[in-house]
């Protein structure tokens, strides 16, 4: 593990840009960035365009350590160049901390959530990681309804493929997201504290993991979890949320910063000059970082 970049995640001011849109939700993200899925005719192609897109957001003169800690990246993005580097390496010389998503998408629900598919290629990707100064990864479950069963189920699967992570040298964000428009979203809040709280107190003393949850509720929700030792940080996921709406939500959420994607680039196209893309995403940056430092 990298102390000075674990440092800078325990306690750096700013928060996480979410670049890890996969395949299933590429054409997607290209779509509100403005590119129409007739401008490809293949993956390799549509990668090649999302690259474009994530390469113009980081190498933007308004992507800076100054406000952004850590970017969570995709696969791909992990294992193409930006000026010559690998993508982590670029990152980490701008002083941004570098994480790669590593799930293989959601299985279809059951008791009222969605587990990660097998992570069949979960070694390989760690070893890639560590040779491409990747600090940390993460991995997302999904959350539909009040249902202990299922929800102890996704804790128990996060913590179990997060100590193949920790094995690793790397740092994994733990993220469960609780479906914005859940019945019962406060109750399932509760639940989910106590499960992740009791997998954290059997970590030991020198094992560590972040956690990436949907904006609570009720204020001061996952206090305990932002307290324990063995968290380096908790972040938030926009999960939906409109930016100003996410922002406003996350203001009234002490020790939680942001980790957006959507609601960090929704204002950006592809047929804006460098100015207008610079100026929005720098408005979109500030904005974000001041709901994470600054609170209610």
């Amino acid at each position: 593990m990298n102390e000075q970049q674990f440092n800078q995640m325990r306690d750096g001011q700013g928060f996480i840009a979410a670049l890890d849109q996969s395949g299933g939700s590429t054409p997607k993200a290209l779509g509100l960035y403005g590119v129409e899925e007739s401008a490809y005719s293949n993956d390799d192609e549509m990668f090649d365009l999302v690259h474009e897109m994530r390469t113009r957001i980081v190498s933007s003169p308004a992507f800076t350590s100054d406000k952004i800690v850590g970017a969570i990246l995709f696969e791909q993005t992990m294992d193409r160049h930006i000026d010559g580097k690998y993508t982590g390496e670029y990152l980490a010389d701008k002083g941004i901390v570098p994480f790669v998503k590593v799930d293989q998408g959601l299985a279809d629900e059951a008791n009222g959530v969605q587990l990660m598919k097998p992570l069949t290629k979960l070694a390989d990707l760690l070893d890639r990681a560590n040779e491409r100064q990747i600090f940390g990864t993460k991995m997302r479950s999904n959350i539909l309804s009040y249902n202990e069963e299922g929800i102890k189920a996704v804790v128990e699967q996060q913590f179990e493929v997060a100590q193949q992570i920790i094995d690793a040298g790397l740092v994994p964000i733990i993220e469960p997201e609780v479906n914005i428009n859940a019945n019962d979203k406060a109750k399932i809040e509760a639940f989910l504290n106590d499960e992740i709280l009791a997998h954290l107190n059997k970590l030991p003393e020198d094992q560590y993991v972040m956690l990436k949850l949907t904006i609570p509720n009720e204020k001061g929700a996952y206090q305990e979890l932002i307290d324990h030792p063995q968290v380096v940080r908790v972040v938030a996921l926009s999960g939906g949320y409109e930016r100003t709406d996410a922002n406003n939500r996350l203001k009234d959420q002490p020790g939680i910063i942001a980790s957006f994607s959507r609601a960090l680039s929704q204002d950006l196209n592809v047929n804006q000059t460098e100015e207008e893309f610079d100026t929005a995403l720098g408005q979109a940056i500030d904005s974000i970082y001041d709901a994470s430092v600054n609170k209610n």
